[in-house]
């Protein structure tokens, strides 16, 4: 009705201006004539100017117009109908999986060296020779520094003339001992002068003893100029050189010897894993994987070996002793890793990303897929979230499909287009190649 409105408008001023025309066209042809007002029906009967084909113009230009209006007015209750229709929303799917599920406890830790020796000098002197390199690896027993043991060689032939001359002293005191006991029954000698040569045998033959604790003494100080590997390990930088003089109050050691094979880490744990940890080293050896700071490098693995003895009370945590056999050498002492502890392996488990699962009024969800490419929210019961995996106990089956992303667009009977799920969307995927964030067990 608003177009036809437009149209008759359009007319009536179209056959007033022509009407204006003629008008004016009159006045000038008569122009002592007085004209007042004249009507539009009796304007076109007289006036024979007035060109009909015109007027047909434009009322078709006018009817074309309406035509198109009504046209586009039909286009666009289409684009409503069908804007009014459902949509498929275009998500990201993956399958429900049964397989073993790994349980781990994560913990922060350290590498530590089995040994550690910080070598010093135990005598003083001058050294002689330097039989390592900086880094090399070296043998229980191997010699590391020689220091000058000319001195004490001298010092030990000293106490070996010492105790030879005192020996000699002791023989003569017992030979003289024997006289003086024969003579006692004649009466010859004094039973006091007797007595004396006893107690001169006793100081002879403590000088004895003390000259050869004595040459004892200077063989360990040349045992000591031989500095050798208390165990096998990697030699660190040197702190000296041949010709440096040592001295065995100096503080400061010549070289730090670590043991890094078998080589141990120490991680923490909060204490209420304690019990469950301590249950099941008691079935079997638990196994420790150590990875990189940024969880992306798997170093090694090893074995629990202990728990420590106490809890600490301002962290809550205890410490825990891991050691790695690391043939590879890919752990250093004071190295920052992350501990994952294996404390059992679930088989025949149902497991989903964890980007499946959704929280609501009433707990855990998820959307499943169902033939018809509609979605339904199914309960779910979740057992263990171990990173990006989710252990499942009931609610879905192994093989349906769940929604991992897009679900804010989703309410149950929606349409969905499944997008090209890759080999992040897949619980089974998610779970190789990286390392598990950290597990715990839903209560």
């Amino acid at each position: 009705m608003f177009f036809q409105q437009i149209c008759r408008n359009r007319v009536k001023m179209k056959t007033s201006n022509e009407w204006q025309f003629h008008r004016r066209s009159g006045e000038q042809s008569h122009p002592t004539k007085a004209v007042n007002t004249i009507s539009m029906s009796s304007y076109q009967e007289t006036s024979p100017l007035v060109p009909r084909s015109r007027l047909s113009l434009v009322l078709a230009v006018a009817l074309s117009l309406c035509a198109s209006f009504s046209g586009c007015s039909g286009a666009d209750k289409q684009q409503k109908a069908q804007a009014a229709s459902p949509r498929a929303v275009s998500v990201a799917v993956a399958k429900v999986e049964q397989r073993e599920m790994p349980v781990y406890l994560v913990g922060l830790g350290s590498v530590t060296a089995f040994y550690t020796a910080n070598i010093k000098s135990r005598v003083d002197g001058q050294i002689m020779r330097v039989n390592f390199q900086e880094g090399q690896i070296v043998k229980e027993g191997d010699l590391l520094i020689l220091i000058d043991p000319r001195p004490y060689q001298v010092q030990l032939e000293q106490m070996q003339a010492q105790l030879f001359k005192d020996q000699a002293s002791l023989r003569d005191a017992r030979l003289n001992l024997d006289r003086y006991t024969t003579l006692i029954p004649s009466g010859s000698i004094a039973q006091q002068q007797v007595d004396t040569q006893k107690s001169t045998v006793d100081q002879l033959d403590g000088q004895v003893r003390t000259d050869q604790a004595q040459i004892d003494n200077a063989k360990l100080q040349l045992v000591y100029c031989n500095i050798t590997a208390p165990f096998t390990g990697r030699v660190g930088l040197r702190q000296v050189d041949p010709g440096n003089i040592v001295h065995a109050a100096d503080t400061n050691p010549m070289l730090i010897l670590t043991q890094l094979q078998p080589i141990a880490v120490i991680f923490t744990l909060p204490e209420d894993q304690l019990p469950t940890v301590a249950q099941h080293m008691k079935n079997s050896t638990l196994l420790v994987e150590a990875y990189s700071r940024d969880y992306q490098t798997k170093l090694a693995t090893g074995k629990l070996l202990t728990i420590d003895n106490q809890i600490d009370q301002t962290t809550g945590t205890a410490k825990l002793k891991a050691v790695f056999d690391n043939k590879d050498n890919q752990l250093w002492p004071n190295q920052f890793v992350n501990a994952n502890l294996l404390l059992e392996t679930r088989k025949n488990s149902t497991v989903l990303p964890t980007a499946a699962i959704l929280r609501g009024p009433q707990g855990a969800f998820v959307y499943a897929v169902k033939t018809d490419k509609t979605v339904e929210a199914r309960p779910v019961t979740i057992s263990l979230t171990q990173g990006n995996t989710t252990v499942i106990t009931s609610g879905v089956n192994p093989g349906d499909m769940v929604v991992t992303d897009g679900q804010d667009k989703l309410q149950t009977g929606s349409t969905i287009e499944p997008r090209n799920s890759g080999p992040n969307n897949t619980p089974s995927a998610s779970s190789k190649g990286s390392a598990p964030i950290s597990g715990t067990p839903a209560s």
